[in-house]
């Protein structure tokens, strides 16, 4: 059987694809190229199937979230108010997992920022 390598791409709309692109350019460091290709750091990556009805993504809207591996994720949610990105209050901390901490784009979309463990 076939199977795929790894995530080849992540794809939104968005009403001004050009400010939401330098939004995760400038706040989150994703330094994508003109064609949006970006070459990220080896880790791991989790692919997981929520229930229909979560609140966990933020809007019942929102099919899908995107969640970004950090270093340090105090220091990225810091980073982000500094620069007025909507950063939810809370935190989380699942043992053997790591930190989870989450963040507004400026189209609406919930991204989760996780600092493995």
């Amino acid at each position: 059987m076939e199977r795929v390598l790894g995530i080849g791409g992540c794809f939104l709309r968005a009403a001004d694809p050009g400010a939401l692109g330098a939004w995760y350019r400038d706040c989150l460091g994703l330094d994508a190229d003109d064609n949006g290709l970006w070459e990220q750091a080896p880790g791991p990556t989790v692919f997981a199937a929520f229930e229909a009805d979560t609140d966990y993504f933020g809007s019942r809207d929102q099919q899908v979230m995107l969640n970004f591996r950090v270093r340090d994720l105090d220091a990225m949610l810091t980073q982000l108010r500094a620069k007025g990105a909507e950063v939810a209050g809370e935190t989380q901390d699942m043992p053997g997992v790591g930190r989870f901490g989450w963040v507004t784009d400026p189209e609406g979309n919930r991204v989760e920022l996780w600092q493995p463990a």
